[in-house]
């Protein structure tokens, strides 16, 4: 908390030079958007950063330069952005792809990367805990499963919404391997029985949910304002959960000119879903509340019951 309290000036001194920042405990990012012809970009990063280090120095921190990296999300047009940005007299070069709090992000934004990392670290530990399937009661292999295999999947999901079939699969394939592990359901069997069985969403259902709680946060005063900036339109009055009539203006087409924006944007996605829920989930008074009927209703969605 200290530590936190002693870096929040640096926000001010980052969004002063018309850059915005996110910052967490000791990792900050500073981001700027621009038109891929714009030339000033690089120079306008660069004033930042000479800014972010005059302040280090006055407060006696110095960040290392070895662990600054740049990354650029868009087109083919870089903007001048090819160009290294220099600190420390380090070149800072645009990268192929950074490591952001654990998450691999490349300049297309594909989750290629991170997908794969989660599926080859999901699988290690499922093989991992074959070995001692033997020797574990049910409980602790439901704990080991959870622990290790199914956070993995469930940590920053919401990022993988409108992401391609063929790599959502990736994702399913391991949560289908972990149902079976726990269970001992063999391959040649269905596995959606299962899932319905163990009460675990499939991982689309899960992407969903994910979005949906960071909706309901945003709209409720508990989430980041940012989130919550992005839902509603500029003349909409402060909405609280009491209300049965909570829906969210979606994005025209004018405003999503992107077919990407339209497909994955928290701005495109969350409306859709929000809007798609029952008045009485919407109106939930409480966070558990909201987070037990959303679940229930979801299930239904993924294991709808069949009509004898």
């Amino acid at each position: 908390m200290l530590f936190n309290i002693y870096m929040r000036p640096l926000g001010g001194v980052i969004r002063g030079c018309g850059a915005s920042c996110h910052q967490y405990a000791d990792d900050t990012q500073l981001y700027i958007s621009f038109s891929p012809t714009a030339s000033d970009a690089v120079l306008s990063l660069q004033r930042c950063l000479g800014a972010v280090l005059q302040w280090m120095q006055e407060n006696g921190l110095r960040l290392n330069p070895d662990k600054t990296e740049v990354l650029r999300v868009g087109g083919p047009v870089d903007g001048g952005l090819g160009n290294s940005l220099m600190y420390w007299g380090v070149a800072l070069a645009a990268k192929s792809g950074v490591r952001s709090l654990g998450v691999h992000l490349d300049p297309t934004l594909t989750m290629e990367t991170q997908v794969a990392s989660v599926v080859r670290s999901a699988f290690f530990h499922l093989w991992r805990i074959a070995r001692l399937r033997p020797y574990l009661d049910t409980g602790t292999l439901t704990t080991l499963v959870h622990a290790l295999v199914i956070s993995r999947l469930d940590y920053c999901n919401a990022l993988y919404v409108g992401l391609p079939l063929k790599v959502m699969r990736k994702l399913q394939v391991v949560q289908n391997a972990a149902a079976r592990l726990l269970t001992g359901v063999r391959k040649c069997q269905h596995i959606s029985p299962t899932l319905a069985m163990l009460h675990w969403l499939p991982i689309r259902f899960r992407i969903d949910f994910k979005v949906l709680m960071l909706t309901y946060k945003a709209l409720n005063g508990l989430g980041p304002r940012y989130l919550m900036e992005r839902l509603l339109p500029p003349r909409s009055t402060r909405i609280t959960c009491m209300s049965q009539e909570v829906r969210l203006r979606s994005l025209t087409t004018r405003e999503a000119r992107k077919e990407r924006t339209r497909n994955r944007a928290f701005s495109a996605v969350a409306p859709r879903l929000w809007n798609n829920l029952p008045p009485e989930i919407r109106a939930a008074p409480t966070l558990d509340t909201f987070k037990s009927q959303l679940k229930t209703w979801l299930y239904i969605q993924a294991f709808p019951p069949v009509n004898i």
